[in-house]
């Protein structure tokens, strides 16, 4: 090609792109098509997953959820679909970040005092570490309510456990009433989120760890052990005491129950003694001589068997002594 003084003109310059470029621009509102064609068949076809639903808006207000599966909607931003997982646990850590999960769990070393650190009842320091697990009860709440829910979700956990951890003492978070607490924090939270519409279910609240500050453990230590000991003789003092007080109560108790069974069997061996006298003196009265003979008879009976020898003396013998052989100790020959 020859232009004129070899410099080419603007008309020239035309007509060259018309020569090379011709066929592309015959094409070329074709091919524009086509790509918003394949870019509106993109923005039509959407999936949610098993776990998910999807939360449709329309010009950015909502207007319907969507189940899982394949789903198609209106393109080019007419319409948005926000999946929003409803089936997962979510977990929020305070004072402690997990590393990596598994059979054990590893926590980060790094301290978050801002986040752990609390106050109680009777104004000791605590280190106190626990998490919060969540899952969405209504996604609509979740995106319309709240601005951030995860924030919303900490702000709430902190108020909450610091209130609480401020209700009670010291040795009471670390021993005794810590399940009290996960209960009472999961029942708190759970009633300022529904306040605030957040579309938020707490699952659990569970203290990981409370701990004095490292700063005053071994003080700590130090009172936690004088108080163990102090419990220790307190409960051998009681054992000692729950070994001797009731045996002396038993024994005592056997003594009075001894007595008045003695008692009891003296006044009865009387009133049988006295009615028995009664009786023989009412007999006695009626006949006399029988009644008397009867007694003798009777004591004869009762002391004879007893009796190692017996001797049987003539009424009319002055003297027994020549029927006693004296020269024998006690009548019994050695």
């Amino acid at each position: 090609m020859e232009w004129k003084d070899n410099v080419p003109t603007p008309d020239d310059i035309i007509d060259v792109g018309k020569k090379k470029f011709g066929d592309f621009f015959k094409f070329l509102p074709w091919v524009i098509l086509g790509l918003f064609v394949l870019i509106g068949l993109k923005g039509v076809i959407y999936s949610i997953g098993p776990d998910e639903v999807g939360v449709i808006q329309r010009f950015g207000k909502y207007i319907a959820l969507s189940s899982p599966g394949l789903h198609a909607k209106i393109p080019f931003g007419i319409e948005k679909v926000t999946p929003i997982k409803v089936e997962k646990i979510f977990k929020e850590e305070f004072g402690v970040r997990t590393v990596r999960s598994g059979v054990r769990t590893e926590y980060s070393s790094s301290q978050y005092l801002e986040e752990s650190l609390m106050l109680t009842g009777d104004l000791n320091i605590l280190d106190v570490r626990w998490i919060v697990q969540f899952k969405i009860k209504d996604p609509v709440k979740l995106l319309f309510a709240v601005r951030d829910p995860q924030d919303a979700i900490r702000d709430v956990s902190e108020v909450v456990m610091r209130r609480l951890v401020g209700d009670y003492t010291v040795d009471e978070v670390l021993t005794t009433k810590r399940e009290e607490v996960d209960h009472l924090a999961q029942q708190e939270m759970q009633k300022i989120l529904d306040f605030y519409q957040t579309g938020v279910q707490i699952v659990t609240v569970k203290l990981l760890d409370v701990n004095p500050p490292e700063k005053v453990k071994p003080a700590f230590n130090e009172v936690n052990e004088a108080k163990q000991e102090k419990e220790k003789m307190i409960n051998q003092a009681w054992e000692a005491y729950n070994k001797v007080i009731p045996k002396a109560k038993g024994e005592a108790e056997k003594t009075i129950r001894e007595a008045e069974g003695y008692a009891l069997d003296k006044i009865n061996r009387a009133k049988g003694e006295a009615e028995r006298f009664l009786a023989t003196l009412a007999e006695y009265k009626k006949a006399p001589q029988i009644t008397q003979k009867r007694l003798y008879l009777e004591t004869l009976m009762d002391a004879l068997p007893r009796a190692k020898e017996k001797y049987i003396i003539d009424p009319k013998q002055s003297s027994i002594l020549p029927l006693l052989n004296l020269g024998e100790k006690g009548g019994v020959k050695q």
